[in-house]
């Protein structure tokens, strides 16, 4: 039982190694973004920041990788990696923070966590003031947990196999795992491609629409990962108010790349190789549309009804006619893309009075369904709504059929069994069971009222940044508040059971 114990502890620690290496070299990167935009940044602690995190890390997981070996690992154990991977290189990545920022280490590490997990809650304000480096590595992290950290290492380090395969398994988007290949590794390599191209696109519109280089890379990161870190306190609102010339192009830009990050990666290779009906054959991309569609009507029809069609711009303008019509959809459109992909990018505060009462509540929707599985959003899932859907429906069938008949459930086609229905079932008390506790815990700890305190763990557990709370009220709460947060993004992202098996006794057994 001993040597079983021993191989299994000798396993996690040898495939944790590549995790070092990768992360480690990954804090160099910042190094190289402060040479180009940062003034006197070799002779700075920037320098030493990213430096010495990045050298101790490499040489800590090329030590490890030289004394561990790798065996067969289970599913229990890939969630086990998959866990203390993501834990680790948030704690790791929070360490330019402290050095560079008059930051608490447990605000540095909520930053960081926010941003590996794409969530976008913040524990900065005056942006767009702080070091260029920093705000490369703030972008940086999102973009590096859009597609999943563990995706990325496979394709750098773990080169496939039945071990990158569990690991894959246990970090993935998924209700079950689809793949266009049947090795992983060249699945990851396709998704990784298409995400690096969706990058490259965005960043080339963006710089003729007029933004510099940085400016247009960082929300390029920031924007297919569906994280919503800008560099502006007034996030995307900043380019009109700024004055820019195609302010209102720059927004659908970053509208358009929304939608395709909110949207399932193999979709996307669907359609680049041809099959353009992939964008409608199957239910939930057809329910990602409809919910789409749908909300942005209800709240421009409710808006309309309240204020006519008028419009007033940032600088007190009022438009009216057809050109406030079509102003108030994009504003509309952009937030309810932005809250449903979890991008969390906002041109308006979601909390403001030009979004009418029924537009907050399907915000906060929103925030627990999410994207399509196998996108970069977080959220409970398109699909499995879809799945709850068809599920009340077979229920409400079988009461008016027979006895004896067996009406299985399907999703286009497929039959759904019984441990995946279990498994969404699952999985859905779980999400409300944690809004609820952090929602309690946030009321306990702070003055917020409940409506703003379910907010928060709403905004958490569904990796998308915007709630009811101000930056400065976030910055406020109290440590287990955020802790309460920390935990929430963490099981928001990886799906919850990888992180609750963290507390098994069983597992340690």
């Amino acid at each position: 039982m001993k040597q079983y114990y021993k191989k299994r502890i000798n396993s996690i620690c040898f495939h944790l190694a590549t995790v070092l290496r990768i992360g480690g070299v990954l804090l160099f990167l910042p190094i190289f973004a402060g040479i180009l935009w940062d003034d006197n940044f070799c002779f700075s602690p920037f320098l030493i920041a990213f430096l010495i995190p990045g050298s101790v890390t490499v040489i800590l997981g090329i030590i490890l990788k030289k004394v561990t070996t790798s065996v067969p690992l289970s599913l229990r154990d890939s969630m086990f990696i998959c866990t203390i991977s993501w834990v680790f290189l948030s704690l790791l990545g929070a360490i330019p923070y402290t050095i560079i920022l008059p930051i608490h280490y447990l605000d540095a590490f909520f930053e960081t966590m926010s941003g590996f997990t794409t969530t976008g809650i913040t524990m900065f304000t005056d942006i767009n003031t702080l070091p260029k480096s920093i705000l490369f590595w703030r972008a940086l992290t999102q973009w590096i947990g859009g597609l999943g950290i563990l995706s990325m290492f496979i394709v750098l380090g773990f080169k496939g196999g039945a071990a990158a395969n569990k690991i894959f398994s246990a970090e993935s988007h998924k209700v079950s795992l689809h793949k266009p290949f049947s090795g992983i590794f060249r699945t990851a390599k396709v998704l990784w491609t298409l995400y690096i191209s969706f990058t490259i696109a965005e960043t080339v519109m963006l710089r003729i629409l007029g933004l510099n280089f940085f400016d247009a890379l960082t929300h390029s990161f920031t924007t297919i990962s569906t994280g919503g870190y800008s560099i502006y306190d007034n996030s995307i609102a900043y380019f009109r108010m700024a004055g820019f010339t195609h302010a209102h192009l720059i927004e659908l830009v970053i509208l358009l790349f929304m939608i395709f990050g909110g949207i399932n990666f193999l979709i996307h290779f669907r359609f680049w190789t041809g099959d353009i009906k992939s964008l409608w054959d199957n239910s939930e991309i057809r329910y990602y549309w409809f919910l789409l569609g749908t909300s942005i009507l209800l709240i421009f029809i409710v808006y309309s009804y309240n204020n006519g069609w008028t419009y007033t711009d940032f600088n007190g303008e009022e438009i009216i006619g057809f050109n406030a019509l079509l102003f108030n959809v994009k504003d509309i459109a952009f937030q309810v893309i932005s809250i449903l992909s979890t991008t969390g990018y906002t041109t308006r505060d979601i909390g403001s009075s030009y979004f009418v009462p029924i537009a907050k509540q399907i915000f906060l929707i929103f925030m627990i369904i999410g994207g399509c599985a196998g996108s970069t959003g977080g959220g409970f899932k398109v699909l499995r709504i879809t799945i709850l859907n068809r599920l009340v429906g077979n229920r409400l069938f079988r009461l008016n059929a027979s006895r004896y008949s067996r009406i299985p459930l399907t999703v286009d086609g497929k039959i759904i069994d019984e441990k995946e229905i279990q498994s969404v079932l699952t999985l859905f008390f779980l999400w409300i069971s944690l809004i609820i506790i952090g929602g309690m815990i946030t009321a306990i700890f702070s003055p917020h009222n409940s409506w703003q305190s379910f907010s928060g763990m709403f905004s958490a557990l569904g990796n998308i940044g915007p709630c009811y709370l101000s930056v400065s009220e976030i910055i406020a709460l109290h440590p287990v508040v955020k802790l309460t947060y920390i935990f929430g993004m963490l099981a928001g992202r990886l799906e919850i059971l990888p992180v609750l098996l963290l507390f098994s006794r069983k597992f340690y057994k």
